[in-house]
């Protein structure tokens, strides 16, 4: 516990800087990474608050304050001090990644009662995906793409220039590819059921078959746990999640940039497995496919030329993923057999594979997007200087 020396060593050495400026003011070394390291606290409270809640909301009732909320709540607290530091004293961003920052944390405190209100009128919110939740995702979002934002437009090149922008990237993948985990831990959950057990607690599950209008039957379990159609988590994965992967690369410009980015979050969830199940909650299946996914982004950046990079590109991805996903599905979980005493399918959600079509297509429309922004803005990867942004101090 640190002693009240060292809140007044901390409070003598920040006190100088609360002082009002404009975005873009040239920001002290020191105080540029106090701020960063910041959000590093904030994403990985988030991080681990996020992955408890899902498996979290598959065993217990909902309770506003369950321990997965609480530290997510720490994380959002943490998060609304920093913008207001950022927002007053304009150090750590430029006017773009401000407005980022302000906007996604403003939409995440307007999502938060909203979510609250949803639960307390409609009871238990038996999908990830429901419109309260997205906003939490769509805040998040913003919010750190303006960290990332900022960082990359900051930091000195470098190793920890490098480090760092990969941990905000792997944050940012977490953050798009967490509603998908509806379907990760759902696959599960129904397999138990079909080799007769639950996960769920009994009043979890009466709950839900309460609002279906029917019994606790599997009918009831199939639309808790996998309530969404299967065409869903391939082509998100693939268009939203895959996208990310294509953008690490560009910004970070290294070869193994993607793969890295991918088997970083993919390594948080592999970690987190054992942890959730020996303590009694319930598994999920795991996106390796993400990782067999990043290294080809990081094959097809071999390709010089951008446009008929994202064309070949997202074609042999797209197949990849989907490849990858069919491999999944068939493998079954020995781990997961020896946890429960029984057989398990430890793979992935239903796979519609006749979406992969449309999965690419999206995959094309939006690496081209990103290409064209790239090229329009005279993008530097991480390697090269980061472009001076500084505004006079204003006090």
């Amino acid at each position: 516990m640190k002693s009240p020396a060292s809140f007044k060593k901390a409070a003598a050495w920040a006190l100088p800087y609360w002082t009002r400026g404009q975005a873009g003011r040239e920001t002290p070394q020191d105080l540029f990474r106090v701020l960063y390291y910041g959000w590093l606290l904030v994403l990985t409270l988030k991080l681990l608050g996020s992955a408890w809640d899902v498996s979290w909301h598959f065993k217990w009732l909902r309770d506003d304050l369950a321990p997965p909320h609480l530290l997510n709540s720490a994380g959002t607290a943490l998060a609304v001090a920093l913008t207001l530091v950022h927002g007053y004293t304009g150090y750590g961003v430029d006017k773009a990644a401000l407005r980022l920052i302000q906007w996604g944390t403003g939409i995440f405190l307007v999502a938060v009662p909203l979510d609250l209100i949803n639960h307390r009128v409609n009871g238990l919110d038996i999908t990830s995906w429901s419109p309260s939740h997205i906003m939490l995702y769509v805040g998040t979002f913003f919010m750190i793409a303006g960290v990332i934002r900022g960082w990359f437009m900051g930091a000195p090149p470098g190793r920890e220039r490098t480090v760092v922008l990969g941990a905000l990237l792997a944050f940012f993948l977490e953050n798009v590819h967490f509603p998908e985990q509806h379907q990760e831990y759902g696959i599960l959950s129904l397999g138990a059921w079909d080799n007769n057990a639950t996960y769920a607690e009994q009043m979890l599950l009466q709950f839900a078959a309460d609002q279906m209008d029917r019994p606790v039957d599997r009918t009831m379990m199939a639309g808790f746990t996998l309530p969404v159609p299967d065409y869903l988590y391939p082509v998100y994965a693939v268009v939203a999640g895959l996208s990310v992967l294509v953008v690490a690369r560009l910004l970070i410009g290294r070869f193994g940039a993607a793969t890295l980015v991918a088997a970083g979050y993919v390594g948080f969830r592999t970690l987190i497995w054992p942890l959730l199940t020996f303590t009694g909650f319930p598994p999920s299946a795991v996106p390796f496919f993400l990782v067999v996914a990043g290294v080809l982004v990081d094959v097809a950046f071999l390709v010089r030329m951008p446009a008929a990079r994202a064309v070949l590109g997202a074609a042999v991805v797209t197949a990849a993923a989907y490849g990858a996903l069919v491999v999944q599905s068939a493998a079954m979980g020995p781990v997961y057999g020896a946890l429960k005493g029984q057989e398990g399918l430890l793979g992935a959600p239903p796979l519609a594979t006749s979406s992969a079509v449309w999965a690419g297509m999206g995959l094309l429309v939006v690496w081209l997007a990103i290409e064209w922004i790239a090229a329009r803005r005279g993008l530097q990867p991480v390697t090269s200087p980061p472009p001076r942004v500084a505004a006079p101090a204003t006090t």
